[in-house]
């Protein structure tokens, strides 16, 4: 059960901050297990499925979800078991000491324990319409959504692993695959480039930009300009995946949440709660720890971690707060 302060203040056991699919599993296991959670879920609710169609890795349903319906299903099981919900930005934190402090604008919510799953954002090109046709033939997500390019003229955007191993997976499916490269070098290993550099169905095209994406209702090509020509030209295409990396949403936790030298927040070693942050009662779950998978069941799985570790960190609770968990620097 929550309980109160000295001031008479609400004090949550468990505050789930953020709702993909690892939010939304932590907050299910939370309320579950009696924890009352509270989830501050944000404007943009939901996470990257969101901006997703038709998921069709997520175990148990056979012909697929949209992934807003996804969502929506997980929120609805999350609310039936009990899980409070707050559709606003968290502003502030501060997770020091055993009463966590939460801020939405200027109201504080206080809690035992809090569950980071902000998740990881995609970087883009940042052309309008390579956001108005997400889901419709851009992606950044081959495994999420390469099946659904079988036969078809791909390309995918960027010079670094992440590139060349969606590169290599999508050649599975496409009949022709491009990689558009801003330079000559690549900061991809040697053993991915070549990799991709012996894949038949690869060409690449290099020194050059894409500067628009063309199609009314899905992507029929896109516009591209050499970068030391300044020629445009027009490239035919089914699909066009963008790989030039992710950023992890965690700017909120700086200061204080150890995080790696890319931003994502580093968890512990040990298997008896492997989600835990360096703060004591501080777990993270989902992408915003995981720059490896990035799948929705994978971030599902580890917020199913993150409430079941909250529950027993609850469970032996002491009035002295326990050690904090080593994990470097900040």
């Amino acid at each position: 059960m929550t309980t109160t302060n000295g001031s008479n203040q609400k004090v949550y056991n468990t505050i789930v901050v953020g709702s993909g699919p690892a939010g939304l599993t932590a907050a299910i296991y939370a309320a579950r297990g009696n924890l009352e959670p509270l989830v501050i879920e944000g404007y943009q609710a939901g996470g990257q499925l969101m901006l997703t169609s038709e998921v069709e890795n997520f175990p148990g349903f056979r012909d697929g979800i949209m992934g807003p319906e996804l969502m929506m299903q997980m929120r609805a099981q999350a609310e039936r078991f009990g899980a409070e919900f707050i559709t606003k930005n968290v502003t502030q934190v501060d997770l020091s000491g055993p009463s966590k402090k939460v801020w939405v604008d200027d109201d504080l919510y206080l809690a035992k324990t809090v569950i980071v799953s902000t998740g990881a954002s995609a970087n883009l090109l940042g052309l309008a319409n390579e956001s108005r046709l997400m889901g419709r033939g851009v992606s950044t997500c081959a495994t999420c959504d390469g099946f659904f390019f079988r036969n078809k003229v791909i390309a995918v955007v960027g010079g670094g692993d992440s590139a060349m191993e969606e590169a290599n997976f999508l050649s599975r499916f496409a009949s022709k695959l491009y990689i558009i490269h801003r330079r000559e070098g690549f900061r991809a290993s040697a053993i991915m480039l070549e990799r991709a550099q012996n894949n038949p169905k690869i060409e690449f095209v290099l020194n050059t930009v894409v500067t628009d994406v063309l199609g009314e209702e899905i992507v029929e090509g896109v516009r591209l300009k050499n970068t030391q020509t300044g020629q445009e030209s027009d490239l035919k295409l089914d699909g066009v995946f963008v790989a030039i990396g992710h950023t992890p949403n965690t700017k909120l936790f700086a200061g204080q949440i150890t995080r790696d030298d890319k931003g994502y927040i580093l968890t512990s070693n040990d298997k008896s709660h492997v989600t835990a942050s360096n703060l004591p009662g501080v777990f993270a779950c989902g992408d915003v720890q995981d720059s490896r998978y990035r799948q929705a069941i994978t971030a599902a799985g580890s917020g199913c971690a993150a409430a079941l570790d909250a529950e027993h960190y609850l469970e032996n609770l002491t009035d002295s707060e326990p050690a904090a968990v080593a994990l470097g620097t900040v």
